[in-house]
């Protein structure tokens, strides 16, 4: 007896750190994939056999196309706040499972119990899909491994000493595969419908540590120093949102002399040990070394 052909999974944020990774794991899984993008010029790097789709979460009726006929959703939001309900509406419309890649706002530690703009647009994304009654399941990596290349490369690439504020606050940094491989196993197996996971890496390291981390991984000792809160929203300025430099600074803050979060989602749901950060840093060792890596 023939099977019913599995439904695609949309994808949005199909070209960033985390999409572009869940695409991958899609596809080994056998699953078809449709990717959202809002410039279709930035999918010419993905698979041939990803179907991409022309769409904007600002423009709810855009999404459509690429909803008729799929199965699950990944939701990534990269868009301002004002469209969040008329998308979930439609998403609860047209597909029976969501993932949604949130943040740990719940979480009781104080790094991540800080004001924070973006963890209050999470838990309104949050209410809202709950009210549809779709099949969803939240996942809330912590600090990502990968921004490490955007904080810490420049510096290390033109030889020069790492420059960071609160040098001895701890986190625990998830590798983006890992977030993918979880994000990829709730889009397309059964059993998780739900599921709140806050995914970290397996250890609490301070910034300062994960530097020296990256030095190993280049083969060379990596200078760091501290810098002043001051300083570094002045180098900050006109690159990020004062909103979210100030949330950083007070994150980092609160987290020093205090061990970092620590889950064992990853290894729950994967049935393996999470990468750690010395593994990610052997891995993107080149990315500190060439040029940026990462999007």
């Amino acid at each position: 007896m023939n099977q019913p052909p599995i439904p695609p999974v949309l994808v949005t944020g199909a070209t960033g750190r985390i999409g572009r990774v869940v695409i991958d794991q899609l596809l080994d899984a056998g699953v078809p994939v449709r990717a959202l993008t809002r410039r279709p010029a930035a999918a010419a790097t993905l698979p041939a056999e990803v179907e991409v789709f022309t769409g904007d979460l600002t423009v709810p009726e855009s999404l459509d196309p690429a909803l008729r006929g799929a199965g699950a959703v990944f939701l990534v939001w990269t868009a301002p706040p004002r469209t969040t309900e008329a998308v979930v509406e439609r998403l609860a419309a047209h597909v029976r499972r969501l993932v949604f890649l949130s943040s740990p706002h719940r979480t009781p530690h104080p790094f991540f119990q800080q004001p924070n703009p973006m963890a209050a647009l999470h838990a309104d994304i949050e209410r809202l899909i709950a009210a549809t009654g779709l099949s969803s399941t939240i996942i809330r990596p912590g600090m990502l491994a990968s921004n490490a290349l955007a904080w810490w490369a420049p510096a290390i690439r033109a030889g020069e000493v790492v420059r960071w504020p609160h040098g001895a606050a701890e986190t625990a940094p998830v590798d983006d595969r890992d977030v993918a491989a979880v994000a990829a196993r709730m889009l397309h197996q059964d059993g998780h419908v739900r599921g709140d996971y806050v995914l970290t890496g397996p250890e609490s390291l301070t910034q300062a540590a994960q530097v020296s981390v990256i030095g190993d991984a280049l083969g060379r000792r990596i200078a760091f120093e501290e810098m002043t809160p001051d300083e570094f929203r002045s180098l900050s300025a006109g690159t990020a949102p004062s909103s979210a430099v100030d949330m950083l600074l007070a994150a980092w803050s609160a987290a020093v002399g205090r061990p970092a979060y620590v889950t064992t989602a990853v290894a729950d749901l994967l049935g393996r040990a999470p990468r750690t950060f010395r593994q990610w840093a052997a891995d993107h060792a080149t990315g500190f070394t060439e040029g940026p890596e990462g999007s």
